[in-house]
């Protein structure tokens, strides 16, 4: 073996080893990396939900604490700040309100101050939409959305998610020939505002997904994708 093909071997082994080095450093680079995102992917929420809870729940205590009088201060006596009496008060309130709105002279007072409210030619339309919309999301009866179906819209061949919220009824129906429901088409990210359309049943797809996961569909603008809905097997 002649002096040229020694280093030239020399060289290889050489180039060998620093590829191989390279390839560990490159290894352990990633897994850090990995490590690093999963550590945010872990934590952020976490940290985020636990935030913005104690956002709310100081900003209601701080609300709470202003409605309340000097004389009957129940925050100041005491040396340190205690999150959430706030909402503790808050819900003793409201629990008394609704006590005395179910007695006698709850219910006469109720009605007198709906009378005069009603008088009232703007206040009343807009006391008349919140009190319907309280009811509807407020009630152990019926469920303000049951079913999270696919339509066509705004044309054939592209689909958005719709939240029925129950069969056509009314002068609509008897205007309309085929059995029609009522959908609900929120917008994304913010699923709060949308419009209503009247669909028939028959050109709407129904889906397996609960309301609170095509909620979170929605908000996400499609990236948090809902799992599957296992189904059960039929009985025979």
């Amino acid at each position: 073996m002649t002096s040229k093909e020694v280093i030239r071997r020399a060289r290889r082994i050489r180039n060998i080893r620093l590829i191989r080095q390279r390839g560990v450093f490159m290894k352990f680079g990633a897994k850090i990396r990995a490590y690093f995102f999963t550590g945010i992917l872990v934590t952020a929420p976490v940290a985020i939900t636990f935030y913005m809870a104690y956002k709310i729940v100081m900003w209601i205590d701080h609300a709470v604490a202003n409605l309340i009088p000097d004389q009957v201060k129940i925050f100041e006596p005491l040396p340190f700040t205690v999150p959430g009496i706030g909402i503790l008060v808050l819900l003793v309130g409201f629990t008394l309100i609704g006590m005395f709105a179910a007695g006698f002279m709850g219910r006469f007072f109720i009605k007198l101050g709906e009378w005069i409210v009603y008088k009232v030619p703007l206040i009343s339309s807009i006391y008349s939409l919140l009190k319907q919309v309280f009811e509807t999301f407020l009630s152990k009866k019926k469920q303000s959305f049951n079913k999270v179906v696919l339509l066509e819209y705004p044309r054939k061949g592209l689909w958005i998610i719709g939240f029925v919220s129950g069969d056509t009824n009314g002068e609509v129906k008897d205007k309309l020939k085929d059995k029609m429901i009522n959908v609900f088409v929120p917008t994304t990210p913010n699923p709060t505002s949308g419009f209503l359309i009247f669909v028939p049943k028959k050109d709407v797809e129904e889906l397996d997904m609960s309301v609170e996961d095509a909620l979170k569909f929605v908000i996400s603008c499609g990236i948090v994708t809902p799992e599957p809905t296992a189904k059960l097997p039929k009985k025979k």
